[in-house]
């Protein structure tokens, strides 16, 4: 096979094998020679000639090469180095980096070595994506992380990516994030600290999403954020969300109390689902008449209301979107809390709810909901858990 092209040299059947294997190595050999013939060593191909056969790849400029290899793991992505001399250092610099292992996710212990090696070696290009999936992190790793993400967001990487998949935490109590070109974060298995989610020094910041991550900041900020996703997060702070610009939230199964979502008057959809693990709960339902559905107030529901006074938690923030999908386990009176204060959701079209929301004597969360949504057009119950 030629180094550069894709062509098989496919000798007659009735050859021999050692004479098929020489012909084709000779034949390999001669055409290597008159391609890099009088190229300087190091020498870019932009616009090579179309190769005689099919060598699509091999007549790709090295802007576009560049950009394939960086969906290669690293350790891929430098073996490409042996493929032909064009090859020999495209890797180098590749517009992103996917610190991976081959066959998934390996210990940061694993791939240190190689991946300073490679960091080092690289040229100082700019990264457009920066992936780092781990299924560990000891604490003595830790610092060869943050390292990394430090290098990430001095090469202006645009979407950064940082997964540690097995527990425990990683504790990310690095400085804010600094950086006029990041667009996307995507966070799991992280303990972030500090003043890390405040992202004033991010104003290009669009898309953040944190999974199973502990969350010890009182606030989440972004003015420039549109779209936002907590999954399995857990937080023992009051968290505040203040993203002013969302267009779409994804609040999933939080553990701790509710956050507080501030007034988000650009959004359009948002799912919201309160399950088990949340610790707003009433210590009255078991006896069927939980406090938000009377004037009866345990212990729980004081406290709650004693912290947030008159201000609504949750649906106050979302009340400006098009499309709402509001899940929640039976106990639970966040969503019922506030609809004592009776928003009203001005531009709701769609609504998706479930038996949560029926449960009341009269169907008065429901009835509530309805009432001060002038322009719903659409509303799906899922009623599945009861007969």
């Amino acid at each position: 096979r030629s180094p550069s092209s894709s062509v098989f040299l496919l000798p007659p059947a009735a050859a021999p094998r050692r004479e098929r294997t020489c012909r084709r190595r000779a034949e390999s050999s001669d055409e290597a020679s008159h391609l890099f013939d009088g190229m300087p060593p190091g020498e870019k191909v932009e616009n090579a000639p179309p190769a005689s056969g099919s060598d699509i790849i091999g007549t790709l400029p090295d802007h576009i090469l560049h950009h394939l290899l960086s969906f290669l793991p690293v350790q891929a992505a430098v073996q490409t180095c042996v493929l032909a001399r064009r090859w020999r250092h495209l890797w180098r610099s590749t517009t992103g980096l996917r610190i991976v292992g081959l066959d998934g996710a390996e210990s940061v212990e694993d791939l240190r070595v190689f991946v300073d090696h490679v960091l080092i070696l690289r040229e100082r290009t700019d990264l457009d994506t920066v992936e780092m999936i781990f299924d560990e992190c000891s604490d003595d790793e830790e610092v060869y992380v943050k390292l990394w993400t430090r290098f990430a967001v001095m090469s202006k990487v645009r979407a950064l990516t940082l997964h540690i998949q097995a527990p425990p935490y990683l504790w990310f109590d690095v400085l804010p994030l600094v950086s006029r070109h990041l667009r996307t974060l995507d966070l799991e298995g992280l303990c972030v600290q500090l003043s890390f989610l405040d992202f004033a020094g991010c104003p290009a910041l669009e898309d953040l999403k944190m999974n199973l991550c502990d969350i010890s900041v009182e606030k989440i900020s972004s003015r420039s954020l549109k779209h936002l996703s907590i999954t399995k997060c857990c937080s023992d702070c009051e968290l505040h969300v203040s993203t002013p610009g969302l267009v779409s939230l994804k609040l999933d199964d939080f553990t701790g109390t509710t956050p507080l979502l501030e007034n988000m008057a650009l959004l359009e959809t948002a799912y919201v689902y309160i399950g088990d693990s949340c610790e707003d709960f009433c210590l009255n339902y078991d006896s069927g008449v939980y406090c938000g559905a009377s004037n009866i107030t345990c212990e729980k529901c004081d406290l709650f209301n004693d912290n947030c006074g008159s201000d609504l938690v949750l649906l106050g923030g979302i009340s400006s979107a098009k499309h709402l999908k509001l899940i929640s386990e039976f106990g639970k009176f966040i969503f019922s809390r506030d609809l004592k204060y009776c928003p009203t959701f001005t531009k709701l079209k769609t609504l998706l709810l479930n038996e949560y929301w029926c449960e009341a004597p009269g169907l008065d969360p429901l009835a509530c909901i309805l009432k001060n949504s002038p322009v719903l057009e659409k509303l799906t119950l899922q009623l599945f858990s009861k007969v």
